[in-house]
Formats: C-alpha cells, structure tokens, sequence
C-alpha cells in the first residue's frame, strides 16, 4: 500500500500549512488577493487584534509570501504596505479552490457573496483539476497517489 513507503515527515501538505494553516494568515491572504494591502484597512476588514495580524504578516513576510513595501503618505511617518510575491501569488489557486468549497458546503441560503470573473470575458472562473496531458479529472477516484525516490522512508 502506497501509505506504508511514504515518509510524511516530508509532506508538502503539513509544510504548507506551516506557513499558511492558520485562520488569520488565509484571511490575510484572502484580503491581499482582493488588493487590500495596508495594515490598518486589513485590521478594519478583518476585526483583528493588532497583536495577531503583526504576527501573522511577519510570518508572512519571513516565508515570502508577501513583501513589505515602505510608503509615506504625506504628513505621516513612513508605514508598510503589503504585496504578494511570486510564492504568494501561486497560492491563489488554494484560496479559490476553499471558496467553491465554502460555496458549496457553508454558504447561507442568500448563497455566496463573492463571484470571480475572467478578466477578459467576464466569464465565472472555477478551479480545475487536469492532468499534465490536458484531461479534466472529475474526482480524488481518478488520482492514484506514486511514491517519489525522495519520499521514501
């Protein structure tokens, strides 16, 4: 059985949410993702604890998810705003994939309060599950998880 050779001391699901597995830190990114980039707007948005979103946008920052950009507004002390990066960026899949879930599972009877448009044709946006040859896979049944040299015990 494939569960028996896998070391999971080397799971790319538990690294991840190392760095991102905490409420405030995808909430963070949530926001970050909608353009909100300020600490004090991403404190109102999210009715947040000063003390826990400085944590978490450190954590953030300190395993490059987002970066910290100086900015002076005027007659003001110089303040941060901050950016996704690359690394940050790529997670956009993840928070739209636990939005569709939410969507589906947890959302109200007045339904979601969010869609996502194609920029280009204004067409919704879903998350797709292909393999690398272009087929769309319908579920977790078509998978079938292969051991790696690197994850062996």
């Amino acid at each position: 059985m494939i569960t028996d050779e896998i070391d999971r001391t080397r799971c790319s699901v538990a690294g991840t949410l190392a760095v991102v597995g905490e409420k405030w830190s995808l909430l963070v990114l949530r926001e970050a993702f909608l353009g909100v980039r300020r600490f004090a707007d991403l404190q109102h948005n999210l009715d947040v604890s000063r003390a826990v979103l400085t944590d978490r946008l450190n954590t953030l920052v300190d395993q490059g998810v987002l970066t910290r950009v100086p900015y002076h507004a005027e007659g003001q002390r110089q303040r941060h705003e901050y950016r996704l990066t690359q690394k940050g960026l790529d997670l956009y899949p993840t928070l739209v994939a636990m939005m569709e879930w939410g969507d589906r599972y947890v959302a109200d009877a007045r339904g979601s309060a969010l869609t996502l448009q194609h920029r280009d044709c204004g067409g919704e946006v879903h998350l797709a599950l292909t393999c690398e040859d272009g087929h769309r896979l319908g579920g977790p049944r078509e998978v079938r998880p292969v051991a790696l040299p690197a994850a062996a015990r």
